[in-house]
């Protein structure tokens, strides 16, 4: 008769988690990033050591097996984004991971104030692609533009906040070669001179923020505050949404503070790299 086979258990110390991030991973993937700040001029291997923060030796490593790859190319010294980075790139959707991700942060906000909140993304056509929304309980029903199921719609630049906020990314040399001196309105109140939008841009750049108020349509107030990466550039723009009857002007400093902390967790949760 065999022998009764004893499980082998081994034990783990709950108070000391093993470490799941793979270092090199990591550090490959922020040469990466920085190939893709330099897509056309590439980069030394001792100038992306500096850049990403770790040692050129290391930098080389990894920049082999990249290159092994097909990961990322060699022209003499200096080293580009590969072919296999594109093929793979084809197949990629851009912001399936980045929305399920946002999603449950959004709905924190949304429980908070029972109003609406989105999430947009600039796109290569210089416009903003809502990729994620979450909405309170009062928003169920509503006829509102800013309501629910609003996925992929796109709004006018001027005339939302979330467009402002990108607009006030841009040169002004851009602005007015994209924006005519008169602009649509959408209510009695849009901004319709572009003077005079571009004097408020220069408020939403110093302020950090910008804000709506029945400019899209009546009685809508909305506020937009940037996402930026750890390179201070434009990744995502959160908004808040909400009717003036119930999301009045005496709620927009709590809002502009609850979304500010909203901003840093998402900026947290999306492009933090380990050391």
């Amino acid at each position: 008769m065999n022998e009764p086979r004893t499980a082998t258990v081994i034990a783990v110390n709950p108070s000391e988690p093993a470490e799941i991030a793979n270092k090199s991973v990591t550090k490959a993937v922020r040469l990466l990033r920085e190939l893709a700040s330099r897509p056309r001029t590439g980069a030394t291997v001792s100038t992306l050591a500096k850049a990403v923060g770790i040692s050129r030796p290391t930098a080389f490593r990894l920049l082999h097996s990249l290159e092994r790859t097909g990961l990322v190319d060699r022209i003499d010294n200096n080293y580009i984004l590969g072919s296999e980075m594109s093929r793979l790139g084809r197949h990629a959707d851009p912001y399936a991971g980045l929305a399920a991700r946002a999603r449950p942060l959004l709905q924190e906000l949304a429980d908070t104030f029972d109003e609406t909140v989105t999430l947009s993304v600039p796109n290569a056509k210089d416009e903003l692609d809502l990729i994620a929304e979450a909405a309170g309980s009062h928003v169920v029903g509503t006829t509102s533009r800013m309501s629910p199921h609003m996925i992929g719609k796109q709004y006018p630049l001027h005339a939302s906040s979330s467009g402002k906020v990108l607009l006030a990314e841009w040169p002004i040399k851009k602005v007015l070669g994209r924006l005519p001196e008169r602009l649509e309105a959408y209510t009695a109140h849009t901004v319709t001179d572009r003077a005079a939008l571009l004097a408020e841009l220069d408020r939403i750049r110093e302020n950090g923020f910008a804000l709506i108020d029945n400019e899209l349509e009546e009685e809508l107030i909305s506020l937009s505050r940037p996402v930026r990466d750890s390179s201070g550039n434009l990744v995502a723009i959160v908004s808040l949404n909400g009717p003036r009857y119930r999301f009045g002007p005496d709620r927009i400093p709590e809002g502009l503070q609850q979304m500010q902390r909203l901003v840093e967790r998402l900026a947290d949760v999306f492009w933090r790299d380990s050391e």
